[in-house]
């Protein structure tokens, strides 16, 4: 039906004759001549149509946008007073000589360009008129670019692309399952994947050394920007490799990507321990464009009497931290207080401040109701160790240490965002030597999941479990966590112990996990593997708002399909032969 796209014209092509298909984007008569501008997947290119062309000029004088049409015509130089160079086919026109309607339209719900400002449940509502846009259209096709070259890399590297089910069984991986009720086994259920991770660690026990895939995953969780219920990992585990041949071949995949899409060349990935991380930077994700750090000051706060401060200093599991602000000085008292309000949503009790107006003054070139209370030579010292500077303000946190990282954390990107401190550019960087568990003694939880490799012998796994480390490692790029993994645990002991105390009984492990423990061995080699995100690769790269940009048809953030209407309601006969009963 088409001998080209419309989109991909360009002046090389003048003189040919061409065959094209599309939708009307705009119509316009300027002086008795018909201007469409007609598009397709590769972009816009403008038709003419004059009063010579008999009645495919009376058929252009009648579509309207939206239309779908099939033209012949020649293309030809646009005259030099009419070149549009914001246009890739701005140098060139198609002049019509036939057209035909394939299919007429509605007028569209909403303005089918980038700039529209329509709410985003309408465009989800009509998704199929949202994915017309070229800015949508440029953003999938991208995905498509970079799942191409995912596979080409990992297939070079002599991955192999291997299927796993789609159902399976419940897993404890931190987030609710979706549940699929088995008709042939009443009472029964299936589970959708939280990710394929057993199944590709038994691929490993299997001999495939290498896998990949481009998985699909669920998680029944609450949403954000960067969450939702369906999602698609690019999913790696190799054998007979280490932790830093696995983090190695990820970061040369990622830096291909953006060298192959991008035409930029990343650096090499720092390494950022996750505690040094948390000390730094208040988050295991941090953005490194922001030039801002915490700075621990327990030791000098533990000689002052001002209890806010000296209490959480001298305990072991609380912090006191000061986050300096270049130029922050500025800041109103109601700018303040919104401050004091956001980082209350992550916990703080508050947010004391000193505003930096004058060093050489001293004590009476600061302003902060809290002066008062630090003696005059802590005051110095803290303020040499920040780093102060006439024109800056300094933010603490003091209280529990995970209080304090997350609040002060997001403080220190919400100024950053107000005093326009995030540089320009891409800094990515590699979290490693994550706690093996978190929370205390008879109430642990597994940081990364229950699979994950102790970095210690069993015997120090067992004596102190809350001071393992596990051999795990997080990529991340500009403060978006794009992909995690680890070495597994090979070793069928080892993993018992790690389910035991994990509050896992023996007996519920074998009904959860027996397939795995028996697999172990099984001559299991040592192995792992990380997985992406590929939404959020896509989301970054595309440099779009949410994950739901990135996304054919995504899900709201109250996990609905607005064009769908599901979930929706199912019959009685269908719920009857599940063996269910609903209850209101």
């Amino acid at each position: 039906m088409r001998t080209r796209y419309g989109g991909s014209l360009r002046k090389e092509h003048i003189e040919d004759e061409v065959t094209l298909c599309g939708w009307v984007d705009r119509r316009r008569d300027h002086g008795g001549v018909i201007f469409l501008d007609l598009r397709d997947r590769d972009g816009i290119v403008q038709v003419v149509f004059d009063p010579d062309t008999g009645e495919n000029f009376q058929r252009a004088d009648t579509v309207r946008s939206e239309y779908v049409i099939s033209i012949k015509g020649r293309v030809r130089a646009r005259s030099q007073s009419t070149i549009n160079p914001d246009m890739s086919t701005g140098e060139i026109e198609i002049l019509g000589k036939e057209l035909e309607i394939l299919n007429s339209s509605k007028t569209p719900p909403f303005q089918m360009d980038e700039y529209t400002s329509v709410g985003e449940e309408v465009r989800l509502k009509h998704r199929y008129m949202d994915l017309r846009r070229g800015e949508m259209q440029n953003r999938l096709r991208l995905r498509s670019k970079i799942t191409s070259i995912v596979r080409n890399f990992l297939e070079s590297e002599e991955f192999l692309d291997i299927e796993t089910p789609l159902l399976t069984r419940a897993t404890p991986e931190g987030a609710r399952d979706y549940l699929v009720p088995s008709r042939t086994y009443p009472g029964s259920f299936f589970a959708l994947p939280q990710s394929p991770q057993l199944f590709k660690q038994l691929l490993m026990i299997s001999g495939f050394d290498k896998y990949y895939q481009i998985a699909k995953c669920f998680r029944d969780e609450d949403l954000r920007a960067d969450r939702q219920p369906e999602f698609t990992q690019i999913d790696i585990e190799t054998a007979f490799l280490d932790q830093l041949a696995i983090m190695d071949i990820a970061e040369k995949l990622v830096k291909n990507l953006f060298k192959e899409l991008l035409k930029i060349e990343l650096i090499d990935f720092p390494k950022i321990t996750w505690f040094e991380a948390l000390d730094k930077y208040g988050s295991d994700k941090p953005d490194l464009r922001i030039p801002l750090k915490l700075i621990s000051l327990d030791d000098l706060m533990k000689s002052v009497e001002f209890k806010v401060f000296r209490e959480p200093a001298d305990d072991s599991e609380s912090r006191v931290a000061g986050l300096r602000v270049p130029g922050g000085a500025k800041f109103s008292r109601k700018e303040i207080d919104e401050f004091t309000d956001y980082v209350g949503s992550y916990g703080a009790k508050g947010l004391a401040w000193i505003k930096v107006n004058d060093l050489s003054e001293g004590t009476q070139g600061l302003q902060s109701p809290i002066v008062k209370f630090i003696p005059d030579s802590i005051l110095s010292e803290m303020l040499r160790r920040l780093g102060a500077e006439n024109g800056d303000i300094i933010f603490f946190g003091a209280g529990i240490s995970n209080v304090v990282n997350e609040s002060l954390g997001a403080l220190r990107v919400k100024v950053a965002e107000a005093l326009d401190l995030i540089e320009e550019g891409w800094k990515p960087l590699w979290i490693v030597d994550f706690p093996m568990f978190e929370g205390s003694s008879g109430n642990l939880s597994a940081l990364h999941h229950p699979f994950t490799a102790p970095d210690c012998s069993l015997e120090q796994l067992i004596k102190s479990p809350e001071q393992a480390c596990s051999q795990a490692y997080d990529m991340v790029l500009n403060g978006t966590e794009l992909g995690g993994g680890s070495i597994r645990i090979h070793d069928k002991k080892t993993q018992e112990t790690v389910l035991q105390l994990l509050g896992i009984e023996k007996q519920e492990a074998n009904e959860k996990f027996g397939f795995l423990l028996s697999a172990l061995e099984y001559g299991a080699p040592p192995h792992g593997g990380l997985a992406f995100g590929l939404d959020r690769l896509v989301m970054l790269m595309s440099n779009a708002d949410s994950i739901r940009d990135v996304i054919a048809f995504p899900k709201t953030q109250s996990a609905q399909c607005v064009m769908t209407d599901a979930p929706g309601m199912v019959s009685r006969n269908q719920v009857s032969e599940l063996g269910i009963r609903i209850k209101n």
